[in-house]
């Protein structure tokens, strides 16, 4: 009789203890989906403009640009100068994977590494009322790969402004340990704590309007616009939306990561004529993302919305169950170069 007692304690115990329980994270399916790039198809080629001789737009495009050097003309080398004639335009130079699933690679044809160590899987987890839980949040792993398109495709031989590499698989956060733990990520980003306050995230509704409507602000470096902070620099998604808008801030978080580990550099404004520079705190007008998985972007003036825009209305029907949650994005980079 005491057994059955106790039996039915623990019974009633643990039925108590799992109805009072933090909703649980949603587990993640272990396959991984996407297509490869069709450079013709999958591309949104009018991301390309406008194109700038100086301060004049020479072919312009139905996207804002950032401000160009205003003088035509511009001289690089030493020590005696060599004259060239100042451009700009965007090129599309880096891909970005962002994905719940470890190792999975959705720009590569959606192939799934195994490495023989697992760290766990990504989650999308619900509200919960023990804690204060008020918002959903994620989790995600990101890749970063060297791009350069138009070189490969060779639009212009011997065009020195674009950048001249090959493909490669430049940055992987699974083997990251900033990337799986916020409190660690402080080492590349101490300001956090300068921004942790209601005023700071307050001001970012400035930079979603501006984002959405014409250029991010720069001067409000730790705001993402519409998609949340860009802190902490990792996959870590504290107010979760939607996947589109999750899976943008963590790509525009891997982007500020590059720049602020040194791997990524500063290519527009009268500074980038002669060579690239160290930009630490990234200018976000600097950038535009298209998505090119689970499906391709390539018509509109938000295919290649700039960091930190609206993805509500514009990516409508881009996530769906199954084969498409796992995300890829092209990255385009304003260069402003002298063309000697």
């Amino acid at each position: 009789m005491m057994r059955r007692l106790g039996l039915l304690l623990v019974l009633l115990v643990t039925a108590f203890g799992l109805a009072s329980a933090p909703a649980r994270a949603q587990s993640v399916p272990s396959t991984c989906h996407g297509d490869f790039i069709n450079p013709i198809s999958d591309v949104c080629w009018s991301c390309l403009f406008p194109l700038s001789i100086g301060g004049l737009s020479i072919w312009k495009g139905n996207r804002p640009d950032p401000k160009n050097p205003s003088f035509p003309l511009c001289a690089c080398g030493s020590p005696i100068p060599r004259i060239g004639i100042s451009v700009g335009f965007w090129e599309p130079v880096r891909l970005v994977d962002v994905t719940n699933k470890p190792w999975c690679f959705p720009n590569l044809g959606g192939i799934k590494l195994d490495p023989g160590f697992d760290i766990g899987q990504g989650h999308v987890q619900g509200r919960s009322q023990v804690g204060g839980k008020t918002q959903n949040s994620s989790q995600w792993q990101s890749h970063y790969y060297i791009y350069p398109l138009l070189y490969w495709m060779e639009i212009l031989v011997d065009f020195l402004c674009f950048e001249q590499t090959s493909f490669d698989v430049a940055y992987v956060t699974e083997i990251d340990p900033l990337w799986q733990d916020s409190s660690l990520t402080s080492i590349i980003n101490p300001e956090v704590a300068l921004f942790a306050n209601p005023i700071a995230v307050a001001a970012c509704a400035a930079d979603c309007v501006e984002s959405t409507r014409k250029l991010p602000i720069d001067q409000l470096f730790w705001c993402a616009g519409c998609n949340g902070s860009m802190y902490p620099m990792n996959g870590h998604v504290a107010s979760h939306v939607t996947p589109v808008q999750a899976s943008r801030l963590v790509a525009e978080r891997m982007i500020y990561k590059m720049h602020r580990q040194g791997l990524a550099l500063g290519t527009m404004g009268s500074k980038a004529l002669c060579h690239k520079y160290l930009m630490p705190v990234v200018r976000k007008q600097q950038y535009r993302l298209q998505m090119t998985n689970p499906i391709s972007t390539t018509s509109g003036r938000y295919a290649c919305a700039p960091i930190g825009a609206a993805t509500i209305i514009p990516h409508t029907g881009k996530s769906f169950p199954v084969k498409g949650e796992d995300f890829g994005y092209l990255v385009w980079r304003k260069r402003n170069c002298c063309m000697l």
